[in-house]
């Protein structure tokens, strides 16, 4: 009689450590969080090298292709975005920094300067969730089949 009394406390103790064990083994690492870099890593010796008078040939030499560009004008502008990230093991993504290097160059693609964003410069757009009214009268498939009866 003692033997089955304390196999029948055990059990509910193995299967919590069978399901910890499963659950454990779901995951790549063995940590919840993950930390990364999105976009480019933009090291301070990089940075350093990009000075006025530069080429366009010489940044793309030092920093890559840039992530986005702009032209305004006889001035351009690349920009070279990097993101840190911590994503939880359920989805949850944190954005710890967003660093962007802007370079601006002339209409001789020569650098005239640059600058670095940070989140702090940054501003946030809220989003207009109203929808624009159509002309039409928006029907759902099964009101248009319903309709042509």
């Amino acid at each position: 009689m003692p033997l089955r009394s304390v196999s029948g406390a055990l059990a509910p103790i193995a299967a919590a450590v069978v399901i910890a064990l499963s659950l454990g083994a779901c995951s790549s690492s063995t940590s919840l969080v993950n930390s990364r870099t999105q976009g480019y890593e933009i090291s301070d010796s990089a940075q350093a090298q990009i000075r006025p008078g530069q080429s366009q040939q010489l940044v793309t030499l030092v920093l890559g292709s840039p992530q986005s560009t702009n032209t305004f004008g006889d001035q351009s502008a690349w920009y070279y975005v990097q993101t840190k990230i911590r994503q939880t093991a359920f989805g949850m993504t944190m954005i710890d920094s967003r660093t962007v290097l802007a370079v601006y160059f002339d209409k001789n693609q020569k650098v005239v300067d640059k600058a670095i964003y940070t989140l702090k410069d940054g501003k946030a757009v809220t989003i207009e969730t109203r929808r624009t009214p159509s002309f039409g009268e928006d029907r759902t498939f099964i009101q248009q089949i319903l309709q042509s009866f």
